[in-house]
């Protein structure tokens, strides 16, 4: 048990680190036109944050809850899946400036939440009801997403690269 704390903790401390570090806030972001019930650029970090902490907690007792390998195989399996989703948003986006990619991207995200959310609850839930933030978070970002896809676009011009 204590293991899974440990990896679990570290994973989410892990991603949350490379997931700041591929989010600049550029004076590229900050020009874009952007939705007026977006949330304040100071609230994302402690939501990601917490949203994090959340699923390492689920993936600890979904984890624990697990009585063969084959369930213990599914709950690295969609964690992983969902890192891999996690860290390829924020540099499409923000690297990259190609929000109409992160936006494509999102949908693998997204399900990635939805399908560690469902092997989750599968197995314990208070560890399925642990991921709906995190669910419910990935949703609003992708209506965020779409919104700003929809104000700016077309991206990837000269004009939208440079800035």
């Amino acid at each position: 048990m204590q293991t899974a704390i440990i990896v679990a903790g570290g994973v989410a401390l892990t991603l949350g680190a490379l997931g700041g570090a591929a989010t600049p806030l550029t004076p590229w972001y900050r020009q874009l036109r952007k939705p007026s019930w977006q949330p304040p650029d100071w609230l994302f970090g402690p939501a990601w944050s917490i949203n994090l902490a959340g699923a390492a907690a689920a993936a600890v007792l979904a984890w624990n809850a697990a009585d063969v390998s084959a369930e213990h195989r599914d709950v690295i399996i969609v964690f992983a899946v969902n890192a891999v989703c996690f860290l390829a948003w924020s540099p499409l986006f923000f690297v990259l400036k190609r929000p109409d990619w992160a936006l494509g991207e999102w949908v693998f995200l997204w399900a990635s939440v939805a399908a560690a959310a469902y092997v989750c609850a599968s197995l314990s839930t208070l560890a399925g009801l642990l991921m709906l933030p995190y669910l419910l978070w990935v949703s609003i970002a992708g209506l965020l997403n779409r919104a700003i896809v929809r104000l700016n676009a077309p991206f990837g011009t000269a004009a939208t690269v440079s800035t």
